[in-house]
Parts: structure tokens; sequence; C-alpha cells
């Protein structure tokens, strides 16, 4: 619903803006600009997602092996023993708890297409023992909040938009994307502790949340000291070893569990036609209605009145180009998505606004929709304080990813 108040707002204000720049100052090319623009957006579109179909089949393959190989499992049991305690109010055996720990696990790794039922699953166990059927439990809201803060390891989508665009590397965004959303997930699950009053200096929670914080702020601290070009080499060099590295775990593992990897990778793959089949609509009907809000000029002026704000405060305003993507994000997946490759496309995806939007675009989820399809699932409809404190780790994950672009790519 949401959504589709922003496509229709995107054509009436286009409209509006160039009605009024007809009538008052005579500008007779911008009705022939506006409607050039849908053809040449959609066309984008198109030859985006065909373009998208090779590299999706890539990566759906290898998805594909790890999850035959069994990573969800060996992530499960290394952040298992973490969350159970993060769920109190759960019992130790009860049927929510693998499918709860499995979701996270597959989110992190970029699974979205086994996150999602498992999720479901988890939201239905803990439905179950839900003393209030209308009102969200303190598990369902903790569930829900690292969901849409969504610590993600793989950016696998981010990158193959990003290559798919022309950057000269793709996956020069996966560490800065790595910081930003851990830094969304720290603050929702710290903002979710306080109001359910989870210790949150128990033993188990202090060492893996230390560890983690110490490892991103050692990383920090180690990339702050390096010059500029030394610290874009490096975390490229990082970035493609790790990927590459993940790759071959995938494999090791499969083979280990004697599956047979190249049909695992065919089978997976398989399904990156149909993906890209699949988004063509969505990219068309984002990208048109973006694109009569860019050239109406709306998009100008959005940005440059941030501009102004901001700079009233003497600060530096080179990221407010991205900044529709962060508006955007909290409200729609399709609407953020599209930002960004607006941006990328207007900008460059090497530019640093092009690279900020897409640290943007991985650092957070999309809190109303997924809101929305969990609670809408078991026919929650007190959500409590879920939505302030995914808003929290919105908020805190942008401007993570706005600090962490500036120390990468500025």
């Amino acid at each position: 619903m949401v959504l589709n108040y922003i496509w229709i707002a995107f054509f009436l204000i286009a409209f509006l803006i160039a009605l009024i720049r007809l009538i008052a100052f005579g500008d007779t090319e911008i009705f022939p600009a506006l409607m050039n623009d849908t053809f040449d957006t959609a066309k984008l579109a198109f030859e985006l997602s065909l373009g998208l179909t090779g590299i999706l089949a890539l990566w759906l393959g290898i998805m594909k092996i790890g999850e035959k190989g069994g990573i969800v499992s060996v992530f499960n049991k290394m952040v298992g023993p973490f969350l159970r305690k993060l769920f109190p109010e759960i019992p130790k055996n009860h049927p929510s708890i693998g499918p709860l720990i499995m979701n996270i696990s597959a989110n992190m790794l970029g699974l979205d297409n086994a996150a999602t039922p498992l999720g479901l699953k988890a939201m239905e166990g803990m439905q179950e023992l839900n003393p209030d059927k209308d009102r969200a439990s303190n598990a369902q809201i903790m569930f829900l909040v690292l969901n849409t803060s969504s610590l993600t390891i793989l950016p696998i989508t981010i990158m193959l938009y990003r290559s798919q665009l022309g950057a000269q590397d793709p996956s020069d965004v996966f560490i800065p994307i790595l910081i930003a959303t851990f830094f969304s997930t720290l603050a929702g699950l710290i903002s979710v502790s306080i109001f359910q009053k989870i210790n949150l200096f128990d033993k188990t929670i202090l060492v893996y949340l230390g560890g983690m914080t110490l490892l991103i702020a050692g990383i920090i601290a180690y990339f702050s000291t390096l010059e500029k070009d030394v610290l874009n080499a490096v975390s490229s060099t990082a970035g493609n070893f790790l990927l590459f590295t993940i790759i071959i775990i995938f494999m090791l593992m499969a083979i280990r569990k004697k599956v047979n990897v190249y049909e695992a990778f065919i089978e997976g793959a398989k399904e990156g036609f149909s993906v890209a089949i699949r988004i063509i609509p969505y990219l068309v009907a984002m990208l048109v209605g973006i694109g009569l809000f860019r050239t109406s000029g709306a998009m100008d002026y959005l940005v440059e009145g941030l501009a102004d704000l901001i700079g009233w405060f003497g600060v530096d305003t080179d990221f407010i180009p991205a900044m529709p993507t962060a508006l955007m994000k909290p409200l729609s997946g399709s609407g953020a998505r599209g930002m960004m490759i607006d941006a990328m496309n207007t900008y460059g995806p090497d530019s640093f606004v092009g690279k900020l939007a897409s640290v943007m675009q991985g650092s957070t989820e999309t809190t109303f929709y997924v809101l929305a399809v969990y609670f809408g699932a078991v026919n929650i409809r007190n959500t409590r304080y879920a939505v302030s404190c995914g808003l929290i780790a919105d908020l805190v994950g942008i401007i993570a990813a706005i600090v962490i672009s500036y120390l990468f790519f500025h």
C-alpha cells in the first residue's frame, strides 16, 4: 500500500511541476522530455534486468552449493547460543527456535528465498507462545527488528547491479556494507534489549557482541590509517579475497557432504533467468516513476533543499544526492533499489554518490515491508515498539553508511 502511494506521488508531482514550468515559464520542452524519459527508463530497466541474467545465474548457483553443503546449519551452530540468549521467552527445545535461528543465518548469507519461509514458520511458532494474539510478543519484536536491521555478510544483489551498471570493481562496497549493517543491527538489538530489559552484560552476549565490535573497530582503525589510494586497493583486495574464499568454502562443504557440486550449481543457476524476468515489471515501474521525478526537476529541488539545510550547519553536502535511497529504504525495497540504480546511472557507479547509495542500500532492510509481511502473517495488530526500534536501526545504519563511505571513498 505504501509503495502504491509513493509510485502515484512520483507521477503526480512530476506532472504538477511540469505544468507549472509550462504555464509560468513557457517551458514547452518539459512534457516531451517527460515522455521521452518514460521510454528511455523503461528500456534501461529491461536491459538491466536482461543483463543481470548471467550474473544472477552465477551467484544463485554458488548460493545453492552453499545451501546444499549445509552452510545455514553451520551458522546455526555458530550463532545459536547467542540468539537463544536474546529470546528468553522461548523454551529451549521449542519448534520455533530452529527456523528462527536458520532464518537469521540465511539472511546473513543473503539467502532471501530460504529466509522468508523460515521466518514465517518462526513467527507462527512464536505466535503459539503468545498469550495475547493481537499484540506482538517480546520474542516477535526482537525477531522482526533483527530482520529489519539485516546484518548481511554477502550483499550479492547490490554487487550484481553495480556490475551490470559498469562498476570497475563491483565488490568494493563489500567491507563498507558489512561495517554499516553491523552498526544498524547493533543499534536495533540494543534498543529492543532496553525495552525488554535483556541483560546485555550476560557472558554469552558479551562474548559475541564484544568480539564482533572489537573486530569491526579494528577494521575501521586499520583502514583509517591508510592513504586513500592504498585504502581502496587493500579494501578491494580484501573484499574479493573474502568473496572467493567463501565460494571455495561452499564447494568444500558440499564435497564433504558428497553433493554433486556441478549439478547443485546448475540447479541454482536455472533460477537466474526466472528471477531476472520476474524483476522486469518492478524495475520498469520504479525506474519510470523515479525518472519522471528527476526529469521534472523534483529530485533536484529535493536534493538542493536537503543540501541547503545540511549546509546551514556547516556540514559537507557531497552525500546529499544519495539520500533519496536512504529516505526510501524503510518504506520500499524496490523503491530504494530504484533510487540506488538512478544514483549510479546519474552520477556513475564508481562515483562517491554511486558507492554511498550502494552502501546505504545494504545497510538496512525495508522496515515497514518486513513488519507488514511477518506481523500480517500471524494477524498481529498491536506492534508495540517494533516500528520505533526498527527505525532507530535504520537511522544508525544510514549514518554509519555515510561515515564509512567518507572513510573509504571520499
